[in-house]
């Protein structure tokens, strides 16, 4: 079962089944994300493929990894398979 975790925290978890991995990037379903580890961040980004790209914070007992999980709110037709998910990097480990 894939787990996002951070400072020994889970910040996400789902079956085998349930995420989508993306250019080597594993996308949780945003209902199986802990949302009370993260906060909204200002930042996006934009992918030629996939389109803009939002960002959580990742908090965890009070140490924040800035931008550190994102998602696509509104994907093009190629990347709509991640509608509603959230991926994780700048040192969140993704599990198997």
């Amino acid at each position: 079962m894939p787990k996002a975790i951070w400072h020994r925290a889970v910040i996400a978890e789902a079956a085998n089944e349930a995420v989508k991995t993306v250019e080597g990037n594993t996308y949780f379903p945003i209902e199986a994300v802990h949302k009370e580890f993260l906060q909204d961040s200002h930042t996006h980004t934009v992918c030629p493929w996939k389109g803009t790209a939002s960002y959580f914070d990742v908090v965890v007992a009070g140490e924040v990894n800035a931008d550190a999980a994102w998602y696509y709110p509104q994907p093009k037709e190629a990347a709509k398979q991640i509608t509603g998910y959230v991926a994780f990097w700048k040192g969140v480990q993704v599990e198997a």
